[in-house]
């Protein structure tokens, strides 16, 4: 009997003891559990939080570098007042020709406003170069803005008082664009002395940001002003605009000449020319900008295809002008990449041929909204082009030539739009606006190849990254 209690006991507790055993054991297996979860979601997180690093990795990369703007208070003031006087300037650029179009209902004499310009343009030019690196540039500037504030105001008063004739809106434009002619390489010629070396491709990409924003907001501003005010009011806009530009100059330190060496006018001119003769590279780059800005623009014909092709009239019209800008805006907002990209040369050369590619089929559509889109794409492709120029020009030329260099690529970047003006308003007037776009565009692919091969240093052209300082401790 006692054994059996015994027995009965053990029994007892053996059962006991397992029970134990398997509790510990289930609970064994669900902290396990738990750790694996853990350890699972743990993973998850990193791998999220890697997938996030990646992104904003790739999103630095290819952002547009803001360093000139935050590090430099000089190049800050400036790009900010050029920045409200370009909107009120680009209003007067879409103004003009639509004053033309309504004066005469010819795109001819739309396209003549290229000729006007062009003339002083060349004629200035380079003498302007010449003149920015022999005096202070700062306030080679004051001037200039406020002679071209004075151009803008009597295009207002001609507007205000009645129909102009058609002789004074030329005469006004041919003498904005001789100021224009000083102004720009003047202000191109001083950004290098107001950033370090290693950001001037970044500043590059600001200058074309900022132009081709003011080329987005000018012509949507303009055609509401337009529609809504009328003529004076747009070129009124653009007076006040100018107070911004001076006030900007103001902050910026004074910028007289650095080179001692004083030469005459003329052998000046010649200098700055010879150095672009002996830089295959520069050359090749001048020469397929041109070619491309001849027979790619087409923005003479703009007026005549947004009241009879597309059926827009003066809402179309500011569409059509700021179109390429928007896709130049969302080219330079992604422009990071170009800092670290050495093969400067090849990214010319294949923007340019996405221009010509972009123009041609610009003039085989019909719709307003396609025709929109290959106009972005084409600007996207021309800014990426842009850039890499300026800053190969740049860096390559040395401080005491820049003004006359610059004078030069402000002469091709935009005379050869002017010259395009003639050929595009010609060729749509003597065949059809669709004729002259399309053949445009071809003319700009076949260029594209004959410059790339008769230029090989143009492809080969490689930007060495440096830190080495250009600018002046005063100048910071």
């Amino acid at each position: 009997m006692v054994v059996g209690q015994r027995h009965q006991a053990l029994g007892e507790r053996a059962i006991d003891a397992a029970a134990a055993v398997d509790q510990q054991l289930a609970g064994l297996d669900q902290r396990s559990g738990c750790l694996g979860h853990g350890r699972r979601a743990y993973r998850e997180d990193t791998a999220a939080v890697s997938a996030s690093r990646r992104a904003l990795s790739i999103v630095g990369r290819i952002s547009v570098d803001i360093a000139p703007l935050r590090e430099s208070r000089p190049y800050r003031a400036l790009w900010i007042g050029q920045l409200v006087s370009m909107v009120g300037r680009q209003i007067t650029v879409v103004a003009v020709p639509y004053q033309v179009y309504q004066l005469t209902h010819s795109s001819f004499a739309v396209g003549a406003l290229g000729f006007v310009q062009v003339v002083p343009l060349v004629a200035v030019s380079l003498a302007g170069g010449a003149v920015a690196d022999r005096v202070d540039r700062r306030r080679l500037l004051l001037l200039t803005q406020v002679l071209l504030g004075g151009c803008s105001s009597l295009l207002a008063a001609g507007a205000l008082l009645g129909t102009p004739p058609l002789g004074f809106v030329y005469a006004v434009t041919g003498a904005a664009a001789a100021v224009s002619a000083i102004d720009s390489p003047t202000r191109a010629a001083m950004i290098p002395n107001l950033v370090s070396r290693r950001q001037l491709p970044a500043a590059q990409m600001l200058n074309i940001a900022l132009f081709q924003t003011s080329l987005i907001a000018g012509p949507a501003l303009a055609g509401l002003v337009l529609s809504h005010a009328g003529l004076g009011a747009a070129y009124l806009i653009d007076v006040a605009t100018f107070a911004a530009a001076v006030i900007a100059l103001l902050m910026v330190p004074p910028q007289p000449p650095r080179g001692e060496r004083r030469e005459a006018p003329l052998a000046a001119i010649g200098r700055g020319l010879a150095f672009i003769a002996r830089q295959p590279a520069v050359l090749g780059g001048f020469l397929i900008d041109l070619v491309a800005m001849i027979f790619g623009m087409r923005r003479a014909l703009f007026p005549v295809l947004a009241a009879t092709t597309f059926h827009a009239g003066a809402g179309g019209l500011g569409l059509l002008f700021a179109a390429p800008a928007v896709g130049a805006v969302a080219a330079a907002l992604s422009s990071g990449w170009l800092s670290r990209r050495s093969r400067l040369g090849t990214v010319i050369v294949v923007s340019v041929a996405v221009w010509g590619a972009s123009v041609a089929g610009f003039g085989l559509v019909s719709s307003l909204w396609p025709a929109l889109a290959l106009l972005a794409v084409g600007g996207a492709a021309d800014t990426y082009s842009a850039v890499c120029r300026s800053t190969m020009l740049q860096t390559i030329t040395p401080d005491e030539l820049r003004g006359r260099l610059s004078s030069v690529y402000f002469m091709v970047v935009v005379g050869g739009p002017y010259l395009g003006d003639i050929e595009a308003g010609s060729v749509g007037s003597a065949v059809s606006p669709e004729a002259s776009i399309v053949s445009g565009g071809a003319i700009v692919l076949l260029g594209t190849v004959a410059v790339a091969a008769g230029f090989p240093a143009l492809l080969r052209y490689r930007q060495h990254p440096t830190t080495t300082e250009h600018r002046d401790t005063e100048s910071r």
